[in-house]
């Protein structure tokens, strides 16, 4: 068995930005695991708001190297590494290599039924009023938007998007950024906005006013919601789950969330970090049982992987046998 760790830089074609800054490119962690002649690969992403770094992450996943040689498997792996980039690295990686090995496609080993081609999100960027308008005017031909908010211009940055694309459904990112008030000002207007969900409006650990809260949009937890245990803190709060790989940390677990989440009756969203085709590939299958998928990552590099997954027009298809699982 071969193991290799790798840091990767990611040019993006233009800036991306949030309610917690802006970024020209996505770095990410590759893990490649052979055995046998067959790699299996597996993308992740640190996010240093999860106390994640870029070095940390590769030490985590090295530190697997004599357990990967005695034949870690990823049911073990779970025990073994926290939810997290470095777990995600090494499941997905895992979860290739037996796809590869065995001839048998991923979503058969995980007993889910042959992935179809999907609609993608496409979002627009944090940016001053009129340029966001104009952005989902570029776009305005997707039936669904994803938009990122802050707690400046709030109502007019949203209305700026649903000028911009009014025929399109729009799901509205704060990555934490409002407070009570603006969001309770806000609250009323999304729906005639063509609003379709509300994304994680207050931080997590600090959204105990959501309990009851009345909202015209449903809400959905991000920041709030990791794992499976999760769940129980957010009944009542949230009626979406945004499930990410990287938070789950791998595909074994987020397979899990999703039908935990199913089951006590949320709705659910699969989102992404900003990575590679590499990245979004486990989650494509996911997101099969999603009613909202943001995979827009590879839409936002300069260049991709190749072979990656494939983007037509809305749709981004299931990962190819030669490229992942």
């Amino acid at each position: 068995m071969q193991f290799e760790v790798r840091r990767e830089t990611w040019p993006l074609a233009r800036t991306f930005r949030i309610s917690r800054g802006a970024r020209t490119e996505a770095v990410v962690v590759v893990a490649a695991i052979t055995e046998g002649g067959v790699t299996g690969l597996g993308e992740c992403v640190p996010y240093a708001h999860y106390g994640e770094t870029v070095e940390g992450v590769m030490a985590d996943i090295e530190g697997l190297r004599g357990d990967l040689t005695n034949g870690l498997d990823r049911a073990a792996l779970q025990q073994r590494l926290p939810a997290g980039a470095a777990r995600n690295a090494v499941d997905c990686a895992l979860w290739d290599l037996e796809a590869k090995r065995s001839g048998r496609r991923a979503w058969q080993i995980a007993g889910i039924p042959e992935p179809r081609k999907i609609v993608t999100v496409e979002t627009v960027s944090l940016d001053e009023v009129d340029a966001m308008r104009e952005s989902a005017r570029k776009i305005s031909h997707k039936p669904v938007l994803k938009m990122k908010l802050a707690h400046e211009d709030a109502l007019a940055r949203i209305r700026a998007v649903h000028d911009g694309a009014p025929n399109s459904r729009i799901i509205v990112d704060a990555n934490e950024g409002l407070d009570l008030p603006t969001l309770e000002a806000i609250a009323p207007e999304l729906k005639a906005l063509n609003v379709a969900l509300l994304e994680q409006p207050l931080p997590a650990g600090q959204d105990g006013p959501l309990d009851g809260f009345q909202c015209a949009v449903p809400l959905c937890a991000d920041e709030s919601c990791h794992v499976t245990d999760d769940l129980p803190s957010l009944a009542g709060k949230y009626g979406y789950v945004n499930i990410k790989i990287d938070k789950t940390g791998g595909l074994t677990e987020a397979l899990r969330l999703a039908a935990a989440a199913k089951a006590a009756g949320f709705g659910i969203m699969v989102g992404c970090m900003m990575g590679t085709s590499l990245g979004m590939a486990p989650a494509a299958l996911v997101a099969q049982a999603a009613e909202f998928v943001d995979l827009d990552g590879p839409l936002w590099m300069a260049r991709d992987r190749e072979p990656g997954l494939v983007y037509e027009n809305e749709f981004v298809y299931p990962p190819g046998a030669d490229f992942w699982g």
